[in-house]
């Protein structure tokens, strides 16, 4: 069994195609999926697929990419997590490969959503590229990691270095891996994932983007999972059934939610 925990599958290539989606979760035991918010306009869509389907979950959040859209205050995050299908803060964090300029807003929005999670006691989804160094510092200073009482969470589609993951794991974060690590090109990427210990490792798509090899090219969606999955098995060297149970086990203890909920939709 497997758990998608980072997906977009509320972005309309994929929302129009729903039922096939899940179809093909099933044929693939692909039991769970998180589905991430990346804005507040499209907030609602995010939660309605949630409530729709008791196998999706789902976060609110406003992604450090998104520069011309509503600004989210801590009440309003906090507020808007109040419902027992979002069950993380995010994507949240910083980018600063596409952006130019003074991004202290981007950094102050992030702050906000780390607040609004240590409120709320639910994980981070967080996002970082060509940001690393201020990542972790905010992370630190935020109090973000379960080391100094925050609720911690996930550095999703990690493409960092391995002393960013470690940064990151010492403060109780998970590291989230993506059909990037199935890339022949991505080896220094593959040397991080082989060193991070599987009881803190977890997978994801990210679809509609990144397709895993053997798919890389096409349209990905959260039945493609299992690909990262038995990549990682055979980097590691363990069966596939191991990174399954255990990036599985990863993501209900992360998120807070009972494990029986696992055979529902295999």
């Amino acid at each position: 069994m497997y758990i998608d925990s980072h997906c977009h599958i509320n972005f309309p290539e994929l929302a129009v195609r729903m039922p096939e989606i899940l179809d093909k979760m099933a044929q693939n035991r692909v039991t769970h999926a998180l589905c991430v918010s990346v804005d507040l306009p499209d907030f609602p869509q995010v939660l309605a697929l949630a409530e729709a389907y008791p196998h999706i979950y789902a976060s609110v959040g406003v992604h450090p990419d998104y520069e011309d859209t509503p600004e989210p205050t801590v009440e309003e995050l906090i507020a808007l997590s109040n419902h027992p299908k979002i069950i993380a803060i995010g994507e949240t964090g910083l980018d600063y490969y596409r952006l130019q300029g003074d991004l202290e807003w981007q950094r102050e929005r992030f702050r906000r959503h780390i607040r609004a999670s240590r409120a709320t006691g639910k994980p981070l989804i967080i996002h970082t590229r060509a940001a690393s160094e201020d990542t972790i510092r905010i992370m630190q200073e935020e109090g973000a990691g379960t080391d100094a009482g925050g609720a911690g969470g996930v550095m999703h589609c990690f493409t960092e270095s391995l002393a960013v993951a470690e940064a990151a794991t010492k403060m109780g974060f998970y590291i989230s891996f993506s059909g990037i690590v199935t890339f022949k090109s991505a080896k220094d990427l593959q040397a991080v994932a082989l060193a991070v210990p599987l009881e803190q490792t977890l997978i994801e798509t990210d679809s509609p983007y990144l397709a895993p090899v053997p798919h890389r090219g096409k349209m990905n969606e959260p039945g493609l999972v299992k690909y990262v999955a038995e990549f990682l098995a055979d980097l590691k060297g363990v069966p596939v059934a191991q990174v399954a149970q255990q990036t599985t086990d990863n993501f209900f203890k992360l998120f807070n939610l009972p494990q029986e909920k696992m055979d529902a939709h295999v």
